[in-house]
């Protein structure tokens, strides 16, 4: 018989697999010739290193926790701190464009499916060696946010650490797509052998407006919005040809410590026994339930399409409940910051005249008071690579030669 796992046929019968090996025997009534040809061109399509979820490409979109350096190149005039040192130290010796002191959720994806670093987009945004950009392209920018800037400044939020939205960074796939494949059919196949990463995105819509007071009745109604703005993003990159979509929820915004510095409060309720704000984490949920219940709607509407809910938060929650276990000394205070209770000062960023880094940062939970470090991305990244924070359970393989 043929069993269904997932989207994988599997070839059961013990009397199928006996009329294969013995064509020639009394079971003449199994299988034609034709019917073993068929059945052995299946067998050689979904043992494929595509159909075993090895992805000939990433391609990514996002905000800060998915860049790989576009801001940095975007603002050559006047670079920002990731530009320099200590951004880069741990892993790559150099700063790189990451806001984290190593690698980033990506960057372990790339290294679990056997695929190079995913190059960030602006860096040949000329095309002038698009090849490189065929094995995966970055859209991701520090700062971007689901919404564009124009609608979010009519709700009275500013962004103005650059307007490269999610629409704009699917502008610019579509404008790059021409240039890795030579048909509408090529393009289709190049993104249904593609893992298409979407994000990060949309926490900063949130971060902006908490930071900017805008009122609770402003920020809710963002959600059903920003969720929109995803999905709709994934329906266009399916009527492209994409087939498997990883889509990131948002992290602990309670226990970050920027939003640490920016909210605290004598009143010790405010906090729970992990030293994080509830009401900030409260509203991290309500967000994450409102993307999953989107995220299930799109699976019955394409039911052959791999829509995966990554939960990061979920991912996340380790770090702060059993620190320990994973080497970590510090959860809620910034590697690399200023001063304060969390080593942070909303005047100046890290690297900044004026701050210093730790010297381990491997000990700590957040780098630079707004992201994570390459060890927290490292135990975050098992929990959604070995499919234990995903929804479906999705086991990425290791596909690393």
């Amino acid at each position: 018989m043929l069993s269904v796992i997932g989207r994988f046929y599997f070839i059961t019968s013990p009397l199928l697999v006996f009329c294969i090996s013995n064509m020639a025997s009394v079971y003449s009534l199994c299988l034609s010739k034709q019917q073993l040809i068929g059945i052995l061109l299946i067998i050689i399509f979904f043992s494929s290193s595509t159909a075993k979820g090895c992805y000939k490409s990433i391609i990514s979109f996002g905000d800060s926790l998915a860049d790989t350096g576009n801001w940095v190149i975007l603002l050559q005039q006047n670079k920002p701190t990731p530009a320099f040192p200590p951004f880069g130290g741990t892993y790559f010796n150099r700063p790189t464009g990451r806001c984290c002191d190593g690698r980033l959720i990506v960057d372990f994806f790339a290294q679990k499916l056997g695929l190079p670093m995913v190059p960030p987009y602006f860096r040949d945004a000329n095309c002038s060696n698009c090849r490189k950009f065929r094995k995966g392209v970055n859209f991701a920018v520090v700062g971007a946010t689901a919404l564009d800037n124009a609608y979010l400044a009519r709700k009275g939020i500013i962004n103005e650490l650059t307007n490269v939205s999610l629409g704009v960074q699917l502008g610019l796939l579509k404008t790059l797509l021409p240039s890795l494949c030579s048909s509408s059919s090529a393009c289709n196949e190049f993104l249904k052998n593609s893992l298409i990463l979407m994000g990060e995105i949309g926490g900063n819509e949130f971060n902006l407006a908490f930071i900017q007071g805008i009122s609770t009745e402003v920020i809710g109604g963002l959600v059903p919005e920003v969720i929109k703005a995803i999905s709709a993003a994934i329906g266009e990159l399916i009527e492209l040809g994409a087939m498997t979509f990883v889509v990131p929820g948002t992290i602990p915004l309670g226990c970050l410590p920027v939003l640490l510095t920016r909210f605290q409060t004598p009143n010790k309720q405010a906090y729970d026994r992990y030293g994080c704000l509830i009401w900030l984490n409260d509203f991290a949920h309500y967000y994450n339930e409102y993307l999953k219940k989107e995220l299930e709607s799109m699976r019955r509407l394409h039911p052959r399409i791999n829509i995966i809910y990554a939960d990061y938060y979920q991912a996340s929650m380790p770090l702060y409940l059993s620190p320990r276990s994973f080497g970590f000394k510090s959860t809620l205070t910034a590697c690399c910051g200023g001063e304060g209770p969390y080593n942070v000062n909303v005047t100046l960023s890290c690297g900044d005249p004026g701050t210093k880094s730790c010297d381990d940062p491997s000990s700590y939970v957040n780098w630079d008071g707004a992201h994570f470090t390459d060890e927290a991305h490292r135990v975050i990244s098992n929990g959604l690579l070995d499919g234990s924070c995903t929804i479906p359970r999705f086991e990425f393989p290791s596909c690393a030669s």
